[in-house]
């Protein structure tokens, strides 16, 4: 059942409120309406396309700034970040990431978006993955939205810290990752000692 406009605007106000990076086409879908229709809506209610809303809650849900790489280098977006303590990133999925033949995201993408982010929550200007233990639960398709979710773990005897990721679609794990870290300040700290 088709709503009329102004109770689909004000449903789609309070989607998008609970859901800042919910895209034009998963609204489009839950309203039954065309993605034009949505972006009419978004237009007439004043309320920014995804990219901007991405870079709306980023601004103002953290100050520090990723010191280990320039965050033109991180894969995806970063939305949130508390630099040596947690990170997450969305990383939508399009054509340039998936085989041509099956639309099947290519490993190395949801492996690059982990790992970079892994890098990125690392207080240091230096951080390197020392090794990493990945694994892949489930294929992720063109036209999803990967969120990858970064918590640094602890130190371990090597003085390389272990950072674990693990990357979502619509809550369902699709990639898990333990990442040891080598960061400068980690080693010039164990050699003093």
């Amino acid at each position: 059942m088709k709503r009329n406009k102004k109770d689909r605007q004000s449903t789609l106000k309070e989607t998008i409120e609970a859901k800042p990076f919910i895209t034009d086409d998963a609204l489009a879908k839950i309203f039954d309406v065309s993605i034009q229709t949505i972006r009419l809506d978004r237009m007439e209610l004043n309320i920014p396309e995804l990219r901007e809303r991405i870079k709306s809650v980023a601004t103002n849900n953290w100050n520090e700034t990723v010191k280990a790489l320039p965050i033109d280098e991180v894969i995806g977006e970063i939305i949130d970040l508390e630099l040596d303590r947690r990170a997450i990133s969305i990383l939508d999925i399009t054509a340039e990431h998936v085989f041509s033949r099956n639309n099947i995201a290519r490993g190395h993408h949801l492996f690059a978006q982990a790992n970079s982010l892994a890098v990125a929550v690392i207080n240091d200007e230096l951080a390197l993955t020392a090794n990493a233990s990945i694994k892949f639960t489930r294929q992720v398709v063109e036209g999803e939205r990967v969120i990858a979710k970064a918590s640094v773990a602890g130190t371990e005897k090597t003085n390389r810290t272990v950072v674990e990721v693990h990357s979502y679609v619509d809550n369902e794990t699709v990639f898990s990752g333990v990442f040891a870290m080598f960061r400068s300040n980690q080693e010039k700290e164990g050699n003093e000692s």
